[in-house]
């Protein structure tokens, strides 16, 4: 939903404002920590629920050259004429499982993902009624120890990969693998997968394998370890101005700025007396005289259960907390007697400009990662975008 649409709407319950040009600005800078690597958007989960095909368009107006997503069915919609997207674009997939719609994404020009045996003999099935080369990216497991392959296994897949590249079914686009700790600044096991990846890549090379990127680095690696970036990065949470760790820095300590505001209209407001329990269980009882006020946002909207009593919110200028159990459709914070009318903003999260609460600070309140907050808002709350054009 545009601004423009928005205002047609009049006052909505609730809305994610995402800014594009803040996500613009992030590429940008991204691609100035990494500017000898191509710069691959990941826009899997919906953008990290900012809204995939928007912030698609924005990445590649930044420059971003590659988009990444985890299914495949992410990236087919992505691929499909209504996204607004270059038809050059490279959109990688990685997330596969048996009988996966493999020939859909050999003719779509997807690059997927290998991991091991059976998705090789998948994919070149799929190429071959197909009548094309599928791209393929092998998947080293460096350490994470989820997908990819093995380094005892690795020959193998190797080998067989060459075979099907000679017969004219794929070509090795990619070299892959994925960080388990590059958000723990110093952890041993980062130097140990990039040894690892280093080793793996140099054995399918000197077996004739060409491929275009070798790619480990995630967020946390494109900010804080150039060695890693080698021919591609590729950047998730970071993009939304995010950090992926406040240990590594904040948002603002690299340059980056948050692309999402979440917040909502009050619908109520009361006054009620001291003692007064609020909300399911009374987990908070009022310590006295006061005033609430209803937030219509709740678990169904991806509003963590988990920051009951905790969750910060700002309303008319003022940090507020809420008060006793997030509810699946509303919450309620307490106003201290100020009476604000109906209708006024409260800001639950966003760049932190007005002194408003950050995805982060709802993550410590949470308990989990900022990456969580973001990404479960839920789809009963619209995205509006800032700054559509570029």
């Amino acid at each position: 939903m545009s601004e423009t649409e928005a205002r047609r709407t009049g006052t909505l319950r609730a809305r994610a404002e995402i800014d594009l040009d803040a996500l613009r600005g992030n590429v940008r800078r991204l691609r100035e920590l990494a500017p000898g690597a191509a710069l691959m958007a990941v826009v899997k989960a919906d953008a990290y629920g900012h809204g995939a095909p928007a912030c698609a368009r924005a990445a590649v107006e930044a420059g971003a050259t590659w988009l990444g997503t985890a299914t495949p069915q992410e990236a087919l919609a992505l691929r499909a004429p209504e996204a607004g997207l270059p038809a050059d674009v490279r959109i990688m997939c990685w997330l596969w499982t048996p009988g996966g719609p493999w020939r859909e994404a050999v003719e779509a020009g997807l690059d997927v993902s290998v991991s091991g045996l059976w998705a090789l003999e998948e994919v070149t099935r799929a190429a071959h009624a197909a009548g094309r080369s599928a791209l393929v990216h092998l998947k080293a497991d460096t350490g994470l120890g989820r997908s990819g392959c093995q380094p005892e296994d690795w020959a193998e897949l190797v080998g067989a990969a060459l075979r099907a590249e000679r017969d004219g079914l794929v070509r090795i686009a990619g070299l892959w693998s994925h960080f388990a700790c590059a958000d723990e600044p110093g952890h041993p096991s980062i130097a140990a997968q990039l040894s690892r990846f280093r080793e793996m890549v140099a054995y399918a090379e000197a077996r004739g394998a060409t491929p275009e990127v070798r790619h480990i680095a995630n967020s946390p690696a494109t900010l804080t370890l150039p060695e890693s970036h080698f021919d591609l990065v590729r950047p998730g949470i970071a993009l939304y101005g995010v950090s992926p760790s406040p240990e590594l820095g904040s948002s603002a300590d690299f340059g980056l700025r948050p692309a999402m505001t979440v917040s909502a209209s009050l619908a109520l407001v009361k006054k009620v007396p001291g003692g007064h329990g609020v909300s399911y269980g009374h987990h908070y009882v009022t310590p006295g005289p006061t005033t609430l006020g209803l937030v219509p946002l709740g678990y169904a909207d991806g509003i963590p259960r988990h920051a009951s009593s905790t969750g910060p919110v700002l309303v008319e200028g003022k940090w507020r907390t809420v008060a006793g159990r997030v509810a699946m459709d509303q919450f309620v914070v307490d106003l201290g007697g100020d009476m604000p009318p109906e209708g006024t903003e409260a800001v639950l999260f966003g760049p932190g400009d007005r002194g408003e609460p950050t995805a982060e600070d709802w993550a410590q309140a949470a308990g989990t990662i900022a990456y969580e907050i973001v990404t479960r808002i839920g789809p009963r709350v619209p995205r509006v975008y800032k700054n559509a054009s570029a």
